[in-house]
Formats: structure tokens, C-alpha cells, sequence
């Protein structure tokens, strides 16, 4: 089936201030039918979750509802699945309550692939408790992470592993099942930092061998917020801090505090206008299946758009591109001979292109390609771009360049 990207980017109010964004690895734009979802939410009674009164049933549906979208979209138990404030909220969580049983001469690993959320966490976690951390870097030249250079790093004390699926600077997807395997080999744990891969590829944490699993609803047109995903046998072994009288169900003992009822009803809708960007609303098939298909879809429609702006900018003198992993995801970052890519950014800006510069919280992926703190330009992509969003950007890169 063909992909309708001018019915895709009909949905999406935002998109009529005439902007070309590629910023969505930042986050994505949001269609009118989260932001419905949200108003209806908000429209009806709601109150602690129960069963007996109105405002009570709505909560309690709603969360459900929530749990299960998202059990849907990362193949996940829905009594795994976790709501936080954002992913690197989840992660110090999860990193406060893991180390509650390291002791000193544990190892934990990192990688300098990763944005500085799945990184300082555990960093810190590991200075508190005596822990030693070791990195595993990936290759300056390819961009690559192999599973390798990953398991180089594994020892008989190794207690964590913490890995990105997906660059959101480079681009980047290691090979996170066959890491998966050395580190339960090992007897450790894998937590991996999803928010880029979501975005963009269909996910499956348990073939993906994760223990824990975070990612962003507002990576993929849904709200501002952090979910995180684990079976649930394993939340079950942790003790979270939490208040005395709050529940000690899980997966809600990792959730402080009355939840925002009408993020969750946003982020089911986003699930919901993903699930129908394969197949159309109303088509057979579960919502999982559903998923799968849209995501092969917008994965085409992604690659053919990169494939157009790598093969234009290597035209392009004084330019260097730093995506160059073999699998990857339609994100580039690009620098400029003799020129800062905040310039190129602003040069852009004028043109009404958006496409941002910096390190993006990946500071050790950006230190490690020589770019310093500064970073580059990156190019992000996703399902609303269209052609002639990149031969905007291509034209303001000329321009830029001239």
C-alpha cells in the first residue's frame, strides 16, 4: 500500500505555520486527534481512580487503557509498563533503586553511544555506592556499536549494562539482542534507552532481550512524558522508595503521586494515529498488528527521504556527514569545513526550515567524534516530512553553503 504523506501531514495543526521540521528527534509535532483525546479527558469527570463514581471509572480507564496501548506498541506485559514525568526521570528512579543493592567493586557499563539520560544516571549511581563504571566506545569512523565492544567491557561483576537502541545524534542501532545476550550471560541486567528507536522502528523488548525499556510518548506525537517497560516478575523484586500508605502493586509502586490522567488519554491516541498510519483506521487486525504494518510503512517512506538528502549533500562541498552506521534511523548529523553549525542552523531558520545544532544531550557520542561540546547539524526525519520539506532544507544548505 502506498504511503499518503499529505494525508499523514493534514492531521497535524502545527504544520500550517509552513515550517519544515526536522527536529522531530527533539519532538514531534502532535496530531489533532491526541490533542482531542486530551481536551475529552479533561472534559469529563475525573478523580482518584475507583469504580463507583463516574470521575473514578474514567481514571481507572483511562490508565488501563494506557498500560495496554503501550504494552501494544513495545510488545510488552501491560503490567510491566511504567508512567514517569520523562525518560531520564525514569532512568535516576530505576538507577537509585538498582544500586540500592550494588557494592563497592560492582561494574556497571555505559556506552558513549548514549544520550547523557541512559549515561549519568548510572554514573552517579555507581560513585555513590563504590561501583566502577566502564565504557564501551563505538567506532569514530563507522559509528558503529558492536555487540563487542559492548561485551569487551563484561565482566564476572558487571550488575548493569545500559545501552541505546537507537543514536539521537547519529543515528546509530546496535545490535541490542545479541548484546542482550552476553549480559545475561553474565548474570546482569540490560537497561535500554528506547527513545530514539521508538520513533522510528517497531519494537519488541522481549526479543529484544531488555530487562527495562524507557521511551517518550512526544517522540512519537503523543505528550511530554517518560514510559518505561519490564516484566512484570521484575519490578516485583525491586523496592522503590515510595510514600508509606501508596500502593505496593505493581507496576503503580513506581508511580509517585496522582497520575496526569490526561497525558495518559493523549498518549493512547498517539498510539492509536500511529497504529492507523499502516493500514488506515477501521482496517482488521489488532492494534499490535496494526502497529507492525505502520511502521514498515513509515520506515520506507523515512529511508527514501534520507537516501534523497545524503546523495544531495555529498554533492555538497565542505561538508561532512557523521551518520554512517550500516543500520541506522533517517537522522543526520552533518558538519561544515570552516563554518559553526549554529550559522547553518540560524541560515536555515531565515528559510523557515528547522533543523537544529548542538551535542543533544549525547555529550559523550559528540566529544568521542571530535566535535566537542558543540556538536553538529542534525537532521532529523519522520513520518510528516515530505519532499518537498527536504528540498527546502537541501536549497538552505546551498544557499548556506554559497
Amino acid at each position: 500500500m502506498s504511503y499518503d504523506v499529505g494525508a499523514v501531514r493534514a492531521q497535524f495543526p502545527a504544520l500550517r505555520s509552513g515550517t519544515a521540521h526536522f527536529d522531530g528527534p527533539g519532538g514531534t509535532q502532535t496530531p489533532a486527534s491526541v490533542i482531542a483525546a486530551i481536551g475529552e479527558a479533561m472534559s469529563r469527570p475525573l478523580s482518584i481512580r475507583g469504580s463507583a463514581l463516574p470521575g473514578e471509572v474514567n481514571a481507572e480507564r483511562i490508565v488501563l487503557g494506557f498500560r495496554q496501548a503501550m504494552a501494544d506498541l513495545l510488545g510488552a506485559d501491560p503490567a510491566g509498563i511504567v508512567f514517569g514525568r520523562s525518560a531520564t526521570q525514569l532512568t535516576y528512579d530505576f538507577a537509585r533503586t538498582l544500586a540500592a543493592s550494588w557494592n563497592p567493586g560492582d561494574e556497571v557499563v555505559v556506552s558513549r553511544l548514549d544520550h547523557d539520560a541512559n549515561i549519568r544516571p548510572w554514573v552517579q549511581a555507581a560513585e555513590r555506592v563504590g561501583a566502577v563504571v566502564r565504557w564501551a566506545d563505538f567506532d569514530r569512523d563507522t559509528g558503529e556499536l558492536p555487540p563487542e565492544a559492548v561485551g569487551a567491557q563484561i565482566t564476572e561483576r558487571t550488575r548493569l549494562v545500559a545501552v541505546t537502541g537507537a543514536s539521537n545524534l547519529i543515528g546509530t542501532r546496535p545490535d541490542i539482542p545479541a548484546v542482550a545476550e552476553l549480559v545475561h550471560r553474565a548474570g546482569a541486567l540490560l537497561y535500554v534507552d528506547g527513545v530514539h528507536l521508538t520513533a522510528h522502528h517497531a519494537v519488541d523488548v522481549e526479543r529484544l532481550g531488555a530487562d527495562f525499556f524507557v521511551c517518550s510518548p512526544y517522540k512519537f506525537f503523543g505528550p511530554h512524558h517518560g514510559v518505561l517497560a519490564a516484566r512484570p516478575e521484575v519490578l516485583g523484586a525491586l523496592r522503590p522508595d515510595k510514600l508509606a500508605p501508596s500502593t505496593d502493586a505493581v507496576p503503580e509502586r513506581f508511580e509517585l503521586g496522582t497520575l496526569p490522567y490526561e497525558a495518559m488519554a493523549g498518549t493512547i491516541a498517539a498510539v492509536d494515529f500511529l497504529a492507523d498510519l499502516g493500514t488506515g483506521s477501521g482496517a482488521a487486525g489488532g492494534r499490535r498488528e496494526r502497529l507492525l504494518s505502520a511502521y514498515a510503512a513509515i520506515d520506507v517512506h523515512e529511508r527514501a527521504l534520507r537516501r534523497t538528502i545524503e546523495e544531495a549533500v555529498g554533492e555538497l562541498d565542505g561538508v561532512t556527514a557523521h551518520s554512517r552506521a550500516a543500520d541506522r534511523t533517517p537522522t543526520l548529523l552533518f558538519t561544515f569545513e570552516g563554518r559553526d553549525p549554529a550559522d547553518a542552523h540560524r541560515s536555515l531558520a531565515r528559510a523557515g526550515v528547522h533543523a537544529p545544532a548542538g551535542s543533544f544531550y549525547a555529550l559523550e557520542a559528540s566529544r568521542h567524534l571530535g566535535l566537542g561540546d558543540s556538536g553538529g547539524l542534525r537532521v532529523g526525519l519522520c513520518a510528516y516530512n515530505d519532499a518537498q520539506d527536504v528540498e527546502r532544507l537541501l536549497t538552505g544548505l546551498s544557499d548556506f553553503l554559497r
